[in-house]
């Protein structure tokens, strides 16, 4: 495995993959990969001869009112697990290389990033379609692979690829669960014993809403109601929102549509902040 730090050696080697006609697969990170992440490479390795994983907590996703100097930072673990999954290249930049003195350009999505995190989080996606368009030319992908987790962002840049003609496929893979029910997420190392138990009353709701749909519910204000209470029993646990939406476009649903509606939620425990999301 190869590490890189600048733009030009990055796009240097994506010239050179490129006149070898090798297809290449990016794992977009912020770093402190964990299980989850680890998914998305084996996804990637079946989808193009090479891999790049990038690994950048990006600043334009922090809003002001954010801890982006908190955010967890592990590159030598991550570059070790990197390594252990065989990925070609780690593309490790610093926040100069990316956003050079007198950086002013951006790339605003304005209709799919509109709810859910766009409400709380207003500036979040306009730093995700930005550093998203950025590697497109640094890394020059034919692949980019995304989690469920981050369902809205996923959606976010489809409709990038497809408003600006990007020549990339997005590629979704489920959701990886710790033992308990828990999202794998980087904010989990957060999460002290106790919020933890707590936290894992959100899988718990999702598993309810399933069953209630199952069940011939598709009333989202019925299953909502029963999500709100499951989250209101837990003290730690500050709902953000909770939504079930078109998978597509992140539109409100009124009625659920097995197999089409997203019921995605995004909580508080204390000061974690954790999402999570199911399709009913």
């Amino acid at each position: 495995m190869k590490k890189i730090e600048t733009v030009a050696e990055m796009q240097q080697m994506a010239d050179a993959w490129r006149s070898q006609g090798k297809t290449i697969a990016l794992v977009n990170t912020s770093g402190a990969l964990h299980d989850g992440h680890l998914a998305l490479i084996q996804a990637a390795k079946h989808k193009a001869a090479v891999v790049v994983v990038t690994i950048f907590a990006n600043p334009l996703q922090f809003g002001p009112s954010e801890n982006f100097a908190g955010y967890p930072r592990s590159l030598e673990a991550d570059l070790a697990r990197c390594e252990t999954a065989q990925v070609d290249v780690a593309f490790a930049p610093s926040v100069e290389a990316m956003y050079p003195r007198g950086y002013s350009s951006y790339v605003v999505e304005e209709s799919v990033s509109k709810p859910l995190c766009g409400v709380s989080r207003p500036s979040h996606f306009r730093g995700v379609t930005t550093v998203v368009a950025k590697l497109f030319n640094i890394v020059r992908p034919d692949v980019i692979v995304f989690g469920q987790k981050e369902a809205q962002q996923a959606a976010v840049v489809r409709k990038l690829i497809a408003d600006l003609h990007f020549r990339v496929e997005l590629v979704v893979v489920p959701i990886v669960r710790e033992a308990g029910g828990l999202a794998c997420g980087a904010r989990n190392c957060k999460l002290t014993a106790n919020q933890r138990t707590e936290a894992l009353a959100i899988s718990e709701a999702l598993r309810r809403a399933q069953e209630m749909v199952a069940g011939g519910v598709r009333n989202t204000d019925r299953v909502i109601a029963e999500v709100t209470h499951i989250l209101s029993q837990k003290r730690r646990v500050r709902v953000i929102y909770i939504s079930i939406v078109d998978p597509v476009t992140m539109e409100a649903q009124r009625e659920i549509t097995p197999g089409n509606s997203l019921l995605t939620i995004a909580a508080w425990v204390d000061e974690v902040r954790l999402t999570d999301n199911t399709m009913l």
